[in-house]
């Protein structure tokens, strides 16, 4: 919970900011539209933004782990 709860916080701001200045119906990745549905962009989105910082966070939380000896 130390890294999926602030991963979870942080990814709300950065989803409400992305969605807020980019209409998912003008994404095209590889000449492939991803806005088809919003909801599903809003979704995947979300689930990107969350896997990468969430990943950053434990990245953060195992290199500011002390050393056992």
């Amino acid at each position: 919970m130390q890294v999926l709860w602030p991963a979870f916080l942080v990814t709300i701001i950065a989803e409400g900011l992305m969605f807020s200045l980019i209409d998912p119906h003008e994404l095209v990745v590889v000449g492939l539209h991803l806005g088809d549905s919003r909801l599903a962009a809003y979704t995947v989105g979300f689930f990107v933004f969350w896997t990468l910082i969430s990943a950053a966070c434990a990245l953060t939380w195992v290199l500011s782990a002390e050393p056992r000896s």
